[in-house]
């Protein structure tokens, strides 16, 4: 699908992913922008089933009542497009954020936390479009914060801030309980939501072959009747790919503290084929579980999410 969107709204997207030196991000503006030239994008490509659903937009046809024209989409693409109005059925979301100390890299600009921040911001324009209602939880080594749903201005506005906190703080010094905090979202969650997790996963990943506590903790808010999409966040050059110069390096690990020394070419193999297995094993895991699973590279734009995103969404409304 990401084909057909257009060249402008790549380069949107590209432009905003830009973070300012002192961490700030204008989420508001961002999640319009990226939107608006995602919609677009929709528009121009052959999937016209998602993007009347979802853009709640159609293209005006001859006759049609000119009060119902968008003038504003018509100002930014030059074609015109009448609003729609008629009620669907509402969804609930609840959209969950790691914000343990891994989730701070890389170090620098679009780390992945900050790509999480963004992407929920991103969907939270989403929902305000599709009158879906939305809440926000984030958690490192317990659940920190977690509202309920709502589909106000004011309700957003007020995640939106707890988003910007969030991409600002400077004491990233904090582990991981994925697990844990499912369970207690979970328990939290008194009705049937879409759950929306953002976690580099780093404690499940850490150990290939050892996803039981995670998966419990999943198959708890399944057992719910709630629906999941995982958002494996990871930065494709690094930790996926263990592009580093030939030369010496500590590696530290962010949560524990531990250290070691050696050159990238002795273990870039090992690494590799240990990264697969694990990725393989949570692919198979997720199947199994009926999860919808993605895997995004924080340094790729927000695409992936909104994709991923509608489709679960259409499957759920429908």
């Amino acid at each position: 699908m990401a084909g057909f969107f257009m060249e402008r709204a790549e380069k949107m997207s590209l432009k905003l992913n830009e973070v300012s030196s002192e961490g700030f991000v204008n989420l508001h503006l961002l999640a319009r922008q990226v939107v608006e030239g995602f919609i677009t994008g929709l528009h121009k490509s052959p999937f016209h089933g998602f993007s009347v659903e979802f853009a709640e937009h159609r293209l005006y046809n001859r006759g049609d009542s000119i009060k119902n024209i968008d003038w504003k989409l018509y100002g930014r693409t030059d074609r015109l497009f009448v609003k729609r109005f008629e009620e669907e059925t509402n969804l609930r979301c609840q959209l969950v954020v790691d914000k343990s100390s891994s989730m701070y890299l890389p170090a620098g600009g679009m780390n992945k936390l900050t790509f999480s921040a963004c992407s929920a911001a991103i969907l939270m324009e989403l929902f305000k479009k599709q009158r879906d209602a939305f809440g926000l939880s984030y958690f490192a080594d317990n659940l920190e914060f977690s509202s309920i749903a709502g589909s106000t201005s004011a309700h957003r506005s007020f995640l939106l801030a707890e988003l910007q906190k969030l991409i600002m703080d400077e004491n990233p010094e904090k582990g991981t309980s994925l697990a844990s905090t499912l369970h207690e979202l979970a328990e939290k969650l008194h009705k049937r939501s879409l759950v929306i997790i953002f976690s580099d996963l780093f404690e499940a990943h850490a150990e290939p072959g050892n996803y039981t506590e995670l998966f419990s903790a999943l198959h708890h808010l399944k057992h719910n009747k709630h629906e999941i999409i995982l958002y494996h966040i990871l930065d494709q050059s690094t930790e996926l790919d263990f592009r580093y110069d030939e030369r010496p390096y500590e590696f530290i690990d962010i949560e524990s503290g531990e250290s070691l020394k050696l050159n990238p070419s002795q273990v870039r193999d090992m690494y590799r084929d240990s990264i697969k297995e694990g990725q393989r094993e949570l692919r198979l895991k997720c199947a199994q579980y009926s999860i919808d699973l993605v895997e995004a590279d924080c340094n790729a734009g927000f695409n992936s999410v909104l994709e991923n995103y509608l489709i679960k969404r259409n499957k759920v409304a429908g």
